[in-house]
């Protein structure tokens, strides 16, 4: 039996509401942990940050991919 692959099409017209959601997301995400650091052992606070810090980075990487998108519809 022979199966036909076809790819979707590359349909960005919503990635930028899209990135704005994952944006939203990971913030309230980041609000999460930091309240959950209250009843945390130190080590628990040490991976907090840690994951937060790269939840910043995701979101400062997503908001330049907004943006590029934001021109290249412009």
């Amino acid at each position: 039996m022979a199966y036909h692959n076809q790819p979707n099409p590359d349909d960005r017209s919503d990635n930028v509401e899209k990135l704005q959601n994952m944006v939203q997301n990971t913030i309230e995400n980041i609000h999460e942990a930091e309240a959950s650091m209250k009843t945390a052992s130190e080590e628990q606070k040490r991976q907090i940050e840690a994951k937060n810090e790269r939840r910043r980075e995701s979101i400062n990487a997503m908001r330049e991919e907004i943006r590029d998108e934001y021109h290249s519809k412009h």
